[in-house]
């Protein structure tokens, strides 16, 4: 896990003159960020730029990113090399997570950008940068892989690629789907392209969801840097979703991790047409996520068609979905709980995102069965408390305000949940609760999942039907940071000269 001081001692310590501090660096507006995505192109320098990332030592990252800014490269620009150079650099294997987090985060870090204050918003792209330097050194010592050029011959009939990368990711063939996935990154649209791949991505519990995690943050990624960029990122996509280290191929295999995205086909066959007629009764969410606590993968998707069938809103059944992954995250405030709620972010995306109902209908059921598996999986690293957060009261002491919510924070999480509920029930609070939410993200992290989690988590706040908003924050909030932790030495160098 990268460590920010590490980073501002071995990066911006060795800077001199001019370069010596962040004075000179422009300052970021949020319309310069959130740029239309064809202001972004891949011109004929952006391939130098990614070199430069590829092939400048860590210790002189900074340095060198700080003389590209200073001589007019701007925010997109910097972005999109930098997400070109993590997928060609560092490979998704033996997980898609550790060392690939340096890709995963991009998205994260991008949107800690749109929420900071104009003078900060260089700093999470910085931090980025430096991470994706830490996780190439990695991808070295573990064989240094690179993204081979795209196939050249072999390639399927454009009208036909889509069919043929489907069946290349069902029989998990690798060479076949690159093959498939430079075609179809020629030819199909970007609808197309995240119907086909979301039913992989999101087919398997391998990773703990970081495939999933993936194809989200990397088509929305794309939409801020340009689909011109999409060939490489496309075959990525495929060559991680095909990923299944240390077990048999699966599409001739039986292994549970596989076996619920399996009969979860036969069970969407199950919804009605009128599906989405119901109307949202967000009371029905905490049947839901009672329901989570005990059931299996099986019976969790079982569970989700049969309330569908007797008029539930799909909506309803998503925010029980994630407020039993923020009920997870209080009762074990570690990196399984913490991916249950990424994983909900980002298949809640995909599910609200694809074209295809019947799509939509399996994921709805796959990213039900996978809160199972997120249970488990942190049970066997160690016991859940018993934290009922439908339960949970807000705090009776009179004189919480934001500043004591935050020095509660990672000191006391409980006490910290509860002023939380108490000052997130008061609309005219929740605004600022957020904002410093993400501004302490900013100031105290130093660690991908610190952005993948806060990102994730404060996005979806905005989902969940009013009544669940509260909750699900007071949950999350076990894992967010709070005035007690250390200010990075990044941090501290931007507020200083911003």
């Amino acid at each position: 896990m990268q460590d920010r001081r590490r980073f501002v001692r071995n990066s911006i310590g060795a800077v001199t003159g001019s370069m010596a501090g962040l004075a000179w660096l422009p300052k970021l507006a949020a319309d310069e960020v959130a740029v239309a995505p064809e202001h972004v192109r891949f011109h004929n320098d952006i391939e130098p730029l990614v070199r430069l990332l590829e092939d400048t030592p860590r210790r002189q990252i900074v340095d060198r990113v700080f003389g590209e800014i200073h001589s007019g490269r701007s925010y997109q620009e910097l972005l999109a090399a930098l997400f070109l150079a993590g997928i060609r650099n560092v490979q998704p294997r033996p997980a898609v997570g550790f060392k690939f987090h340096s890709v995963l985060v991009v998205y994260s870090a991008h949107q800690a950008s749109l929420a900071a204050v104009d003078q900060h918003r260089w700093t999470p792209l910085l931090w980025s940068i430096d991470y994706f330097k830490r996780a190439q050194q990695t991808d070295v010592r573990e064989g240094d892989w690179t993204m081979a050029a795209a196939p050249s011959s072999n390639l399927p009939d454009p009208q036909k690629a889509l069919q043929s990368l489907d069946d290349a990711l069902t029989q998990w063939d690798v060479e076949a789907a690159d093959a498939a996935a430079t075609a179809v990154a020629r030819t199909a649209s970007a609808a197309q392209i995240l119907n086909l791949l979301s039913k992989h991505a999101a087919r398997d519990y391998r990773s703990i969801g970081h495939k999933s995690i993936y194809l989200a943050n990397a088509f929305r990624t794309l939409g801020v840097i340009g689909w011109q960029h999409a060939e490489p990122v496309v075959r990525s996509l495929c060559y991680a979703i095909l990923n299944h280290t240390g077990d048999p191929n699966p599409a001739t295999s039986d292994l549970e991790v596989d076996r619920v995205g399996r009969s979860n086909w036969k069970l969407a066959e199950q919804f009605s047409a009128g599906w989405l007629s119901s109307e949202r009764k967000p009371i029905e969410s905490a049947t839901v996520a009672k329901e989570l606590r005990t059931a299996s993968p099986e019976q969790a998707s079982e569970f989700v068609l049969q309330l569908i069938q007797s008029g539930c809103h799909p909506d309803s059944v998503y925010d029980g979905i994630m407020v039993a992954a923020a009920e997870m995250v209080s009762r074990q405030a570690a990196i399984v709980p913490l991916h249950a709620v990424t994983t909900s972010n980002a298949m809640r995306f995909l599910y609200r995102t694809v074209q295809d109902n019947r799509t939509r209908q399996w994921l709805l059921l796959q990213n039900a069965a996978f809160i199972p598996h997120f249970r488990r999986s942190a049970e066997d690293r160690g016991k859940l408390n018993d934290t009922d957060l439908l339960q949970l009261a807000p705090s009776e002491d009179d004189s919480t305000n934001l500043d004591s919510v935050f020095d509660l924070v990672r000191k006391d999480r409980p006490e910290a949940a509860r002023s939380v509920l108490k000052l997130a029930s008061q609309p005219q609070v929740t605004h600022r609760l957020i904002g410093q939410a993400r501004e302490l993200v900013f100031l105290k992290g130093n660690d991908a999942h610190d952005y993948k989690f806060s990102s994730a988590a404060l996005e979806d706040y905005q989902q969940i039907a009013p009544m669940w908003r509260a909750r699900y924050l007071a949950g999350c909030s076990y894992l967010l940071h709070g005035h007690s932790e250390r200010t990075t030495d990044l941090a501290k160098r931007v507020l200083q000269f911003g």
